[in-house]
């Protein structure tokens, strides 16, 4: 067994450094004056969070002298959600939001700009009116990097980048800490605080063809998930309409609000069929819907490389400039990725895993239900996605939770006194991590287990589903999962990679569990999650959401209603 190092004590531990991670260190820095003393943990080097990618936008008010209203931004998401969301927590994120794109340009966010000077924004999919605020498209790059810069004016956060956390130490309901590896060094570490923050991102690689980057895998919610907390309506995943073919790699939401359009093998303009109001800007899950109906019915055109049907996304009517202008990022990724300069070709698309609508159930104020432990951005499930999130409400619901979440942990942590981790938990994990997995015997070859893990969601799990196909996915994860005892061929110390990622791997089985599960059960159509045997919304039975709690035979399923403030639920369209 590896002898555990000192006790590193802070006032808050914040695991996760994407935008909802940054946003929620600098506002408990700002809320405690400087006193609090805070700890951001990450598995990579922080402007390395898979937060960097995001491309579009950030949807937020900012012109009711043009005609946008609060109102608008608040049913737009609802209505987007398939009414899932939580009313009350939507109304609150959208009153919130004018003021995160002011702030960040006070600390220097480089927003694009209209003619006037204004900040501009662009049409985004499911609104009613432009207001996707934009940085060309890198709008999450830009996001980070005035993050990361503000966060480093405030000496009382410290940063622990490239060190893991495997598991948070709850003594009787309460968060006291969280165990770490420190990558360069191997070393296990134990943090002590009297508040903690999941802001770990979402679960996207448990699916192969996604737009994550390889080092998003679930580990933040299954740290909360086998700590005891609900994680809720993970079934609801959402494939975003336009992945580059063969890649994954994202076709920001930009460009069809800029002006590009879907067609078919047959050169259709096919979301005329499906949302002839809306048509490409309908939300995420109508297009992606509309973009499967079309390849199973022959309509799609075949990679013979990749093996991949797809249609094609066209931005040429954009014109040249344009495209350098606002969709520079997407050019290059074209050129580098496919080949193709998109001012001159089309481009081969098909939905693509993108988001996870849910997480580690949180409220309005972000706190979970382990006393001492807050959660914010796709780590969390508040609810203002429901069924369905729409495009440029993500990065949006980081500032707005992450803020939340700092506030509250700040001030908890201001009038709590320190409750030490026990001996027992520690040792408990030290013996399971290095006795257990490091040093364990097994015959699996781990990076074999992960591709069969994301084949079986790829496959069972992706925009439609059926009941037989997800208890066949099920079937096969779970015995899967019983004879994968994997091995760490790899004993060194220091960046030990292989033994991270089957620690990554176990997450993985976490979560896959859980979407199945939750998926089998909710025998409707609701927003991205679409049954072929259940075609129809089902308010009676299901406008509710979906609470699985870690037992050692699998999810325990619970469930919660939904907070309907003034919004009954009507037939979505488009």
């Amino acid at each position: 067994m590896v002898a555990v190092a000192e006790t590193l004590r802070y006032d808050i531990i914040i695991v996760g450094s994407g935008i909802a991670g940054l946003r929620a260190a600098i506002e408990a820095a700002r809320v405690s004056d400087g006193k609090a003393i805070i700890a951001v943990i990450t598995k990579v080097q922080a402007m390395r969070s898979h937060s960097v990618s995001a491309e579009g936008g950030t949807a937020a008010v900012l012109y009711v002298d043009k005609g946008d209203t609060l109102e608008s931004h608040i049913y737009d998401t609802i209505k987007g959600s398939d009414f899932l969301a939580d009313q009350d927590a939507v109304e609150f994120f959208v009153n919130s939001m004018p003021a995160q794109i002011y702030q960040l340009e006070h600390w220097g966010m480089p927003w694009s700009r209209t003619e006037d000077g204004r900040i501009a924004q662009r049409n985004f999919g499911g609104y009613s009116f432009p207001r996707a605020t934009l940085a060309g498209d890198r709008v999450g790059f830009f996001e980070m990097q005035t993050l990361y810069d503000t966060s480093r004016k405030f000496d009382n956060i410290h940063f622990y980048q490239e060190w893991y956390a495997t598991s948070l130490i709850i003594e009787n309901g309460v968060f006291t800490g969280v165990t770490a590896i420190d990558l360069k060094s191997g070393g296990f570490h134990v943090f002590s605080a009297k508040a903690g923050i999941i802001a770990t991102g979402g679960a996207g690689r448990l699916y192969r063809f996604a737009t994550y980057g390889y080092s998003s895998t679930p580990d933040g919610l299954s740290l909360a998930y086998r700590a005891g907390a609900p994680v809720e309506d993970m079934e609801f995943v959402q494939f975003h309409p336009t992945g580059l073919i063969p890649s994954g790699v994202l076709i920001t939401e930009g460009a069809r609000g800029d002006g590009a359009i879907l067609v078919n093998s047959e050169g259709e303009r096919f979301m005329k069929k499906y949302a002839p109001e809306k048509l490409e800007l309908a939300s995420r899950d109508v297009v992606s819907r509309a973009i499967i109906t079309e390849i199973q019915e022959g309509r799609g055109l075949h990679d013979n490389i990749a093996d991949m049907d797809y249609v094609l996304i066209d931005l040429r009517q954009l014109g040249a400039e344009k495209i350098k202008d606002r969709l520079s990022g997407i050019r290059e990724i074209a050129i580098k990725f496919r080949g193709i300069d998109p001012i001159t070709e089309p481009l081969p698309i098909r939905p693509v895993c993108h988001y996870m609508m849910g997480g580690i159930r949180t409220n309005i104020n972000a706190e979970t239900p382990l006393t001492g432990l807050w959660s914010a951005g796709e780590a969390a499930c508040i609810s203002i996605n429901g069924a369905n999130r729409l495009g440029a409400n993500s990065t949006s619901e980081c500032l707005v939770f992450g803020t939340q979440a700092g506030a509250g942990a700040a001030k908890y942590a201001m009038t709590k006194s320190s409750q030490e981790p026990s001996k027992e938990s520690i040792q408990r994990e030290e013996k399971r991590l290095f006795d257990e997995i490091l040093h364990g015997v097994g015959g699996e070859n781990p990076y074999d287990i992960q591709n069969e893990v994301q084949s079986i969601m790829d496959k069972y799990c992706y925009v439609y589903r059926t009941g037989e196909r997800l208890q066949t996915g099920l079937r096969e994860l779970r015995e899967l999962q019983k004879k994968s005892w994997m091995h760490v061929d790899d004993t060194s110390k220091e960046y030990n990679t292989n033994f991270i990622n089957v620690l990554e791997l176990e997450a993985m089985f976490d979560m896959a569990e859980v979407i199945l599960v939750g998926a089998l059960a909710r025998t409707e159509s609701r927003g991205a999650h679409a049954r072929i045997d259940h075609p129809k919304r089902d308010d009676e039975q299901w406008l509710k959401h979906t609470l699985a709690y870690y037992s050692d035979d699998g999810p325990r399923l619970d469930y919660a209603p939904v907070t309907i403030t003034k919004y009954k639920p009507v037939e979505r369209h488009y």
